[in-house]
């Protein structure tokens, strides 16, 4: 997270970011979207997401103020819209709150600082078109979170067919269990996951092919606020101090006991011999041997790439795999990570956010688990160099075919210039979406994606999934001493779409990690993943959303044939899956 000062941005911000990987074609031009139409809306405020989150800073400048918050999409109540769970903060050390407003007046109560879960309302309006709404449902949940809050994981921990939520905290971390009749209860101490560190980006996988899902906790420094220890930015003046000045903490791995509780074995898998200060987290088979793999992308130290055994060890592969530093071999301050197949040859590539001066890493993998990082070349790395990014995604935003990317972005040193009475916190900027051109291209087209991309905001966390049901991916992007952002897909449905959910053999449990092929009439393939993981300490709507819109997807209206490799090994085939709708596909009822 250290350290580049303001004028870098100023003199990269206007530069071009299209380029082409030497020796491959250019691909066909992509279609652009409606001009006419604002690519994405902010809907929070109306749509009754109204949060702010609150970081507690009393001028102390204490580490974890910069380090949230995420967010997260889960279907709580299983009414097949997706709901948002929105992680808060609280006040650090002593001190008065100050220029917070949630704070209250005299007039206005307090409002409470904990965590809110907001309940989808989505119902039909006129005209054809949906109505989205939020309630508050926090009180009514059972869900008390009162910790120093920083990320957000879901899974359904006892496959009892209700999504669980696990919170990471600066402090001890909760699971709380879905009675599954709109409520939720705290077995954080009951279950074992209820340790105390300073957890921020968390994965529940099935690491042992066993039907049960594990959990990977990616833990920061080893910090309190009594070790805290003043730092100093250029200038002479207090600022936030660089991760270099603590001790990174040990993540933790846990497994499954399928008795409602879990065991460390982070010793025993091996997870314990090597780690760094952990911001993201993305599982995914990057080896492609059929077992589900952990990266870990760290703040300034080597990341690791943890590949399964599959006798229940992990080895670090990061190194030999070229994902352990950036290209020029130096380490980055990797924030944010996700995997997706960018360039549709059936393997999982990782994008990941960094520091502003260093650029955003893409590694490409090559099928076998060996990557090379071509964020020059693809334009990616020119076109993130001013910025400091934290969540970010792969998303196919216009249903073309392609994943492009979103990446939110806010400093983590102050920007003097910016700093005043009216800005105690000077770490804004603003947004970045790049569209995948294909041949190894992407182009910056934020400019063009509508008024909310204009806001210079401190963003965090961003999670992904279709909130309005429409067929594209809508974004909820969480802001450090901020109000929370709804983005609205306004384009993508406009082009023909194919939505699967993906279940266990019961019907009840996503099966997260299952692998997609969806095949084009022309013999075309996408390849897509059943995911909730990645981005920045935030969780996604694990549903497959493939967008049909591209000029190799074949004929884009007629049915498709689906072949899904599920997460236990075994392979399936459905001939005729419906377009511009979701379908949900059970394993062991395919071909």
């Amino acid at each position: 997270m250290w350290r580049a000062g303001p004028r870098l941005a100023i003199l990269l911000a206007g530069w071009g970011a299209t380029s082409c990987i030497g020796g491959e074609a250019p691909a066909p031009p992509a279609s652009t979207p409606r001009a006419d139409v604002e690519w994405f809306a902010d809907h929070a405020q109306a749509a009754g997401l109204d949060f702010t989150h609150v970081n507690g800073m009393t001028g102390r400048f204490y580490q974890p103020e910069i380090m949230g918050p995420g967010v997260g999409l889960l279907d709580y109540d299983n009414d097949g819209d997706f709901d948002v769970y929105l992680v808060q903060g609280q006040i650090l050390g002593p001190g008065e709150a100050g220029t917070d407003r949630v704070f209250g007046s005299e007039s206005h109560p307090p409002v409470p600082l904990r965590g809110r879960l907001f309940r989808n309302e989505l119902s039909s309006a006129s005209g054809g078109t949906v109505d989205l709404r939020f309630t508050d449902v926090t009180d009514a949940s059972g869900i008390d979170a009162r910790g120093y809050g920083m990320g957000v994981a879901v899974g359904d921990v006892d496959n009892d067919g209700c999504v669980d939520l696990f919170l990471t905290n600066f402090g001890p971390n909760q699971l709380f269990r879905n009675n599954c009749d709109g409520t939720f209860r705290d077995v954080s101490r009951a279950s074992g996951l209820g340790d105390t560190g300073w957890g921020v980006s968390a994965s529940f996988v099935d690491i042992d092919r066993d039907g049960w899902l594990d959990l990977f906790v990616g833990n920061y420094l080893l910090y309190s606020l009594d070790r805290h220890v003043a730092c100093f930015g250029e200038s002479g003046l207090p600022d936030y101090c660089p991760p270099e000045r603590h001790r990174p903490q040990l993540s933790r791995l846990y497994r499954n006991r399928r008795n409602g509780t879990f065991a460390d074995i982070t010793v025993q898998a091996g997870v314990a011999r090597a780690f760094g200060p952990a911001l993201g987290v993305a599982t995914a088979d990057f080896d492609g041997d059929g077992w589900m793999d952990i990266f870990v992308a760290n703040d300034q130290q080597e990341n690791q790439l943890w590949i399964n055994g599959r006798d229940g060890t992990f080895t670090d592969r990061a190194l030999l795999s070229g994902t352990a530093v950036g290209e020029s071999g130096t380490v980055k301050a990797n924030m944010g990570v996700d995997a997706g197949d960018f360039d549709n040859d059936g393997d999982e590539d990782l994008f990941i956010t960094e520091l502003a001066g260093q650029g955003a890493t893409l590694y490409v993998n090559d099928g076998s688990g060996l990557f090379e990082d071509q964020g020059a070349r693809t334009g990616i790395r020119l076109a993130t160099l001013p910025y400091t990014g934290f969540g970010a995604g792969w998303f196919d935003y216009d249903n073309d075919g392609r994943l492009d990317l979103l990446a939110v972005n806010g400093l983590v040193t102050q920007d003097l210039e910016a700093l005043g009475p009216q800005n105690p916190f000077p770490l804004a900027q603003t947004n970045l979406l790049l569209r995948n051109l294909g041949g190894g291209r992407f182009e910056d087209v934020t400019r063009h994606a509508g008024a909310v991309f204009a806001l210079s905001e401190v963003s965090r966390g961003a999670a992904f999934g279709d909130l309005d049901n429409d067929g594209d991916a809508d974004v909820v992007v969480a802001n450090d001493r901020g109000p929370v952002r709804l983005l609205v897909n306004h384009v993508g449905a406009a082009q023909p779409w194919l939505g699967l959910r993906l279940v266990d053999a019961d019907g009840k449990r996503d099966q997260l990690g299952a692998k997609v092929a969806i095949v084009g009439t022309d013999g075309s393939t996408l390849w897509r993943r059943a995911r909730a993981d990645g981005s920045y300490a935030s969780a996604n709507d694990p549903r497959v959303l493939v967008g049909l819109g591209g000029s190799g997807s074949g004929s884009s209206v007629a049915p498709r044939r689906v072949r899904i490799t599920w997460p236990s090994g075994r392979v399936e085939e459905w001939a005729d899956v419906p377009v511009n709708r979701y379908t949900t596909l059970k394993e062991g009822g395919g071909r």
